[in-house]
């Protein structure tokens, strides 16, 4: 089984009641295409060892985008989780000599491993190039049974009354909420808002306190920057 640190954070609450606030409002999202390469990347790969797989990688995930198109919503959800978990697990320690460090999609499939951060992520972005609402999905906290650091997954809502669909590297089957017992979500956040569940549904609106550096809002402006 392959965990991941995911650095301590905060619900900021007030008089024992969770603050009703959006964590971030990021509406430039996808100005620029996650995974498109620029001059300067093709650089960078043509002088590392290992360029050949960085192409047939990225030319498999194309080609994988195009067959995808014509998939109905389910099969997309599958398909994607299956594709994405076949990039190769790496703590953070380890891939970027950093203590979780997130990683852009690009990078994840120029690097060709990563840790949870970068599947939830690279998951999150090929879905929505596939068209699917990004409203529908929430990266997801979530502590796993019988171990002790915490994780990130994807989640799908098909409406914010609805029990989400899991999307994992821990798991190759996209299963609803309910029946991931080893999971216990923390808080969940995208785009727009941030909330906790309750009974595995959306329940109240919080504001997350990450500390030093917002590493979604991070992700989200890195991107933009065509990074």
């Amino acid at each position: 089984m392959y965990l991941c640190y995911i650095e301590q954070y905060t619900l900021e609450k007030s008089n024992m009641k969770l603050i009703l606030i959006p964590i971030i409002l990021f509406s430039s999202l996808f100005a620029v295409d996650p995974f498109k390469l620029t001059k300067d990347d093709i650089k960078v790969i043509n002088t590392k060892y290992f360029k050949k797989q960085i192409k047939v990688r990225y030319k498999r995930f194309y080609k994988f985008l195009k067959e995808a198109q014509e998939f109905n919503t389910i099969k997309k959800l599958n398909r994607v989780n299956s594709f994405i978990n076949k990039i190769l697990p790496e703590h953070d320690i380890q891939s970027q000599n950093a203590l979780d460090y997130w990683s852009t999609p690009k990078e994840f499939l120029i690097d060709g491993r990563g840790d949870c951060e970068e599947y939830a992520m690279t998951k999150y972005f090929t879905l929505v190039k596939l068209n699917i609402k990004k409203e529908k999905f929430y990266l997801a906290i979530v502590k796993v049974k019988g171990t002790p650091d915490m994780h990130l997954v994807l989640l799908y809502f098909e409406t914010p009354k609805s029990i989400p669909l899991v999307l994992d590297n821990l798991s190759w089957k996209v299963l609803d909420l309910n029946k991931r017992k080893d999971l216990t979500v923390q808080v969940v956040f995208n785009e727009f808002n941030s909330y906790i569940l309750k009974d595995n549904y959306l329940d109240k609106k919080v504001n997350i306190k990450w500390g030093e550096l917002n590493k979604w809002k991070d992700i989200l402006k890195r991107i933009n920057l065509g990074k």
